[in-house]
């Protein structure tokens, strides 16, 4: 049930979705003692920021910052992820740390998006990806649910996860060879049976199949882990060792929905700086638009991040998830009008 409208603080409103609020405040208060018994520290690191992050298909809400006497004007950006902020304390010798972060997305409206909710962030010095996926498993069993429930199907907060390669995903799902078509985005819609449209490239018709055949089929019954991306879709992770055809990133899937997206973080910072400018590049070619690239997040990558790991996980829709909730707004205390 939805309840559309302006006053969602009235009464009659609130107190509908007061049940799953009232789930939600208990797994961010159990979460965080589990962060903090873990040794990690809560850290709060600025909105505004000079990027919105690094997102090649994400929009972002700009602002006007004025200098005191009128005299200038910057633009800043409300960011979509705490990443950058987080991995300058990362190299300033914060080991581990961790952020209910609020984070903005412009043109986002659905049952799964808002453009304002929570993100969920943590990052640990001298620690490879395998442990965040241990991380994940734990806070699953943390919200405390039976199961877990989106749409009909359900998944065991408690079941081991499975653990799925992007490539054994395409096998098994939509009948592809994965790495028998990188770069050619002819050959990976022929593969599959999925349409590709007039100045598609590689990387679009691989989203599209991973919306239209695979992503609903993540994550029933037990969490899938589903990982090992294609180095040309690393973003910010680094290479796998003993295999640089793919990276070092996760993705968390429970009842067909993208739960978290985890790296082992990429520290090399000439590699950064390319992947940043292959992405603006990008991002100018589809939508037109360039973002600036944060200079401080540079200086703190030339100082030296450690080897690390990190992730970002959808609150928001965990709370969903552990609640049965059928829209992201039944588990936000106040949405977006």
């Amino acid at each position: 049930m939805r309840w559309l409208g302006m006053n969602e603080w009235r009464p009659d409103k609130l107190i509908r979705r007061l049940p799953h609020l009232q789930v939600r405040a208990r797994i961010q208060a159990a979460l965080r003692q589990w962060f903090v018994g873990e040794g990690l520290v809560e850290v709060e690191t600025p909105i505004l920021q000079v990027t919105p992050g690094a997102e090649v298909h994400l929009s972002g809400f700009a602002t006007d910052w004025e200098s005191p006497d009128g005299m200038a004007e910057q633009v800043r950006w409300l960011h979509s992820s705490p990443e950058f902020a987080m991995k300058k304390l990362l190299a300033g010798g914060m080991p581990k740390l961790f952020q209910f972060a609020r984070v903005f997305r412009n043109a986002e409206g659905s049952a799964l998006h808002h453009p304002e909710f929570t993100m969920l962030e943590w990052y640990r010095a001298n620690a490879g990806y395998e442990t965040i996926m241990t991380d994940c498993s734990t806070l699953l069993r943390l919200t405390g649910a039976k199961e877990l429930r989106w749409e009909g199907n359900s998944c065991d907060p408690t079941a081991e996860p499975e653990r799925l390669t992007v490539a054994e995903a395409f096998e098994r799902h939509a009948g592809v060879d994965l790495f028998a078509t990188v770069g050619d985005a002819e050959k990976l819609s022929k593969s599959s049976g999925v349409a590709m449209h007039t100045d598609d490239s590689w990387e679009d018709v691989f989203f599209r199949i991973m919306f239209d055949r695979i992503e609903k089929k993540l994550g029933i019954g037990r969490p899938t882990i589903l990982c090992e991306y294609p180095i040309a879709m690393a973003a910010l992770a680094r290479a796998k060792p003993g295999d640089p055809r793919v990276a070092e990133r996760f993705e968390l899937y429970v009842c067909g929905v993208e739960l978290a997206n985890a790296f082992g973080e990429l520290t090399d910072a000439a590699i950064q700086r390319a992947r940043l400018k292959a992405d603006m590049d990008e991002k100018e070619r589809l939508y037109g638009l360039r973002w600036p690239v944060d200079p401080d997040f540079l200086a703190a990558l030339d100082h030296g991040l450690p080897d690390c790991a990190g992730i970002a996980l959808g609150f928001d829709r965990l709370v969903m998830l552990a609640t049965g909730a059928e829209h992201i707004e039944d588990v936000l205390w106040l949405p977006v009008r």
